[in-house]
């Protein structure tokens, strides 16, 4: 299979890590959305990362979906997502949130680097920072009341836990964010950020320095 995305982007790094969780080997090309644009459009005709290549040629586009086939190979009672019930629900919830999160930091940082800084909506920019600081509210609390437990849901990783991780690093060196406010997602971000797994698959977001000469692409 190939991987095709950087792992500044916190979509392509959830499924690299759970590949790497479930054993699955694959190939990885780091091809950027900008620089690569053309290049990923051949696989994906929306050019977006990630995208992932199975190996007889099918090609899925939407990280939930590579995560749900990835689940589905491993089968059940050794998928990184509980089968079905509260706790289900639970990671559910908690993925919908940390990628609502990350969702609107990736606006706010699109507003500054393709609109010139006197045309920035600073209402828009402030709606985005509560949205943001709303989701981050509650996985704080879903962190705090886990407090002595490893994950987030049950007593194994799932894909809450690696969705609350990516997702966080994500935005907090996007926006850039300090974590201070929400302690208890801080350090369940930290511990998992420390495990192999994560470090071997991340590499820092380095957002284009914005300019007042920008213009929307």
């Amino acid at each position: 299979m190939i991987l095709i995305g950087m792992y500044d982007s916190s979509y392509t790094r959830r499924v690299a890590i759970a590949m790497a969780l479930y054993g699955i080997g694959f190939e990885h090309r780091a091809w950027s959305v900008g620089r690569d644009f053309d290049r990923i459009r051949q696989y994906n005709p929306l050019g977006r990362a990630p995208t992932l290549v199975l190996d007889d040629g099918e090609v899925l586009t939407e990280s939930a979906m590579m995560l749900d086939y990835l689940d589905d190979r491993a089968g059940a009672g050794h998928a990184l997502m509980p089968a079905t019930g509260i706790a289900r629900r639970d990671a559910q919830r908690l993925i919908a949130l940390a990628t609502g999160a990350i969702d609107k930091a990736v606006l706010i940082v699109l507003e500054r680097i393709f609109r010139p800084v006197e045309h920035h909506s600073e209402l828009w920019l402030s709606r985005c920072r509560t949205q943001v600081e709303g989701a981050l509210y509650e996985l704080d609390k879903a962190c705090a009341a886990r407090v002595g437990h490893d994950w987030l849901v049950g007593d194994a990783m799932t894909h809450a836990d690696i969705a609350v991780a990516c997702f966080t690093s994500h935005l907090r060196e996007a926006i850039p964010l300090a974590l201070d406010p929400w302690p208890a997602l801080r350090a369940h971000v930290d511990r998992c950020e420390a495990l192999p797994v994560f470090r071997d698959h991340y590499i820092p977001f380095d957002a284009p320095v914005p300019t007042s000469k920008a213009t929307p692409a």
